[in-house]
């Protein structure tokens, strides 16, 4: 040694030492900052999502969204060849295509859909492996010639668009977009906050999945809802969406996954769910 041997209670002491108490105490003023920008991050987001709100046209009901009406038809009219292309493009059948269109029309000029204000625009699509319809904000409505070609008459076709339409109309689309963004900001805030753990990120993610696919479940029943009245306004059958179900369920195949795991309710809480609007309504005198 060229030098004296420091002491024990120096060395231990030193500045460079993380068990040092004044490396203790940096370390717990780098959690704090963090922990602040954090909660104001999650106290933004918070306050911009919750004051965010626009009067549903049809509904009344005041909704969390972003997005005004106008801006959800650019959008929906913006991406419907990109969703097309998806699913193969537009269905060659013509034919096929005017009984979407037609059916599609009857829907809205005969019901309270009409009130939306939104241009309504009806799609087959060329895709016969996927039994899918859905709805783009703004009135963009799709259907999968898969699904198309395993309904056997046209109201329960008028289920199938009748339940889009019923999204449209909500702003379904609108409102979870916005809530999307709600939640990936908060998990954006959780991370700064903890200071880039990653066990509290994951479990961030994981409370948000679950959080959107029970609004999508609400989503589908508040649709299914919409479709029952919109068919019935029209002079459509009712009942013949309970068979759509059946149609899925039997579509599905035996990938059946539980309700609370699923962002779609189970078809047996669906068909329940459709019977009981059909006696609302039929009270109500539809």
């Amino acid at each position: 040694m060229l030098g004296r041997r420091p002491q024990s209670g120096r060395y231990y002491g030193g500045t460079g030492d993380p068990y040092s108490r004044q490396g203790r105490g940096a370390g717990t003023s780098r959690f704090k900052i963090f922990l602040f920008i954090g909660l104001a991050m999650a106290a933004f987001q918070a306050f911009k999502y919750f004051t965010n709100t626009q009067e549903n046209p049809v509904t009344g009901e005041m909704q969390r969204v972003t997005w005004t009406t106008d801006e959800e038809i650019q959008l929906g009219l913006q991406s419907a060849p990109q969703m097309a292309q998806q699913h193969g493009g537009l269905h060659a059948d013509q034919r096929a295509q005017d009984m979407v269109d037609r059916v599609g029309q009857r829907l809205v000029k005969s019901s309270i859909a009409q009130e939306a204000g939104y241009p309504f625009d009806f799609h087959l699509l060329a895709d016969e492996q996927t039994v899918n319809a859905f709805a783009l904000p703004g009135g963009q409505c799709f259907i999968t010639a898969a699904l198309f070609k395993r309904l056997n008459n046209e109201d329960q076709l008028a289920g199938v668009l009748g339940h889009e339409i019923g999204h449209v109309i909500e702003r379904h689309g609108a409102v979870r977009m916005a809530k999307t963004g709600f939640i990936q900001g908060l998990i954006q805030s959780v991370m700064i906050g903890s200071g880039g753990d990653h066990t509290m990120a994951q479990i961030a993610n994981v409370v948000g999945n679950y959080a959107n696919m029970k609004y999508g479940r609400d989503q589908e029943l508040e649709s299914d809802d919409w479709g029952v009245r919109i068919m019935m306004e029209a002079d459509y059958n009712p009942e013949e969406l309970i068979t759509v179900m059946d149609i899925l369920e039997e579509a599905s195949g035996d990938s059946k996954v539980p309700e609370f795991q699923s962002t779609h309710p189970s078809p047996e809480n669906r068909r329940e769910q459709i019977t009981d609007a059909i006696n609302k309504y039929k009270k109500e005198g539809l």
